[in-house]
């Protein structure tokens, strides 16, 4: 299957209209802080000739297919890659000599490229080893967390990341068979997961592994902590006017940006005192009502987008 069939940007239209005004001037600098295979960048790229581009991604295959795409396009003059994760922000701006930049983009979870690659171990439709590591090159793996994590731990991130009801049931089953043989492929784990699970369950809500691949993903690569720390990173970083666009998808993730736009966009003046003070004022203002999903055509046309929801906000002042 070649890359462009396989790659369709979620929320494409919505990110692009979201981003646009920020991205317009000449010399702005648009941050993609998950880049993957760069489909939203490159639409930002074509529709705005003065912008620049810095692309995060610590998964390897991703940014050299990135540069491939970025290249064929003829944006690679205005473009510089990274290989970081997305909390590695400040760093990275810093090297570059960037206090500021004008747009930041997050599209959140795992790419079309890894899940459609069985060795990577992402996916549990087809059989590869037990991996799920964004940077192949990160210490713990998928089988590291299954293979070590006493039960009552291994429960917690199935609850907790992936919303799991039956997480009990399911850490007590890969503890009694890891004993027997360790779990090294990701067909074995996903046809325990489905024995685990009751059969009136398993007959909806998609396939009954789904959530605690979800989970132990999110485990391996620290995705929720590194958006706890990237988030305010960026926000930070952003120029009074620049925009930021968080693309999620489960509930985990959309509720730490949520939380985290409304704290920006609320006035901060303590409650005894009778007029609203400038200096505790909102230094945001939200750009989207809620999480906005996508369309029936979008969704016809790409069932992977389901789950997606958008958060946008713009910077209307710097903090005191």
């Amino acid at each position: 299957m070649s890359t462009p069939a396989v790659h369709v940007p979620v929320l494409l239209g919505r990110v692009t209209e979201l981003l646009g005004p920020a991205c317009a001037a000449e010399g702005a600098v648009l941050v993609d802080a998950t880049l993957g295979l760069a489909g939203h960048s490159l639409a930002l790229l074509d529709a705005h000739p003065g912008l620049r581009l810095v692309g995060l991604d610590r998964d390897p295959q991703a940014r050299a297919e990135a540069a491939a795409r970025i290249a064929a396009a003829g944006h690679a003059d205005r473009v510089t890659l990274v290989p970081a994760v997305f909390d590695e922000l400040p760093d990275v701006l810093d090297r570059l000599g960037l206090p500021e930049v004008q747009a930041v983009l997050f599209d959140l979870g795992v790419s079309s490229l890894q899940l459609d690659r069985p060795e990577r171990g992402f996916s549990y439709a087809g059989d590869g080893p037990l991996d799920m590591r964004m940077d192949p090159g990160a210490p713990r793996s998928a089988a590291d967390v299954v293979n070590t994590y006493p039960a009552a731990e291994l429960a917690r991130v199935l609850r907790v990341y992936g919303e799991e009801r039956f997480a009990s049931r399911i850490a007590a089953a890969i503890v009694r068979e890891r004993a027997r043989e360790p779990f090294s492929r990701t067909e074995r784990l996903a046809h325990l997961v489905r024995d685990s699970i009751p059969a009136a369950t398993r007959r909806t809500g998609g396939h009954p592994a789904k959530r605690t691949f979800q989970a132990l993903r999110i485990e391996v690569n620290d995705e929720l902590g590194a958006l706890q720390r990237a988030l305010p990173a960026a926000l930070d970083a952003l120029a009074v006017g620049g925009r930021i666009a968080v693309i999620t998808f489960h509930s985990l993730e959309d509720r730490i940006v949520k939380q985290t736009l409304a704290a920006g966009a609320t006035d901060r003046t303590p409650p005894e005192l009778p007029v609203r003070l400038p200096e505790y004022g909102p230094v945001l203002r939200l750009l989207t009502r809620g999480g906005e999903g996508p369309g029936d055509d979008e969704l016809a046309a790409n069932p992977r987008a389901a789950s997606a929801r958008v958060r946008a906000a713009e910077r209307i002042r710097r903090a005191a």
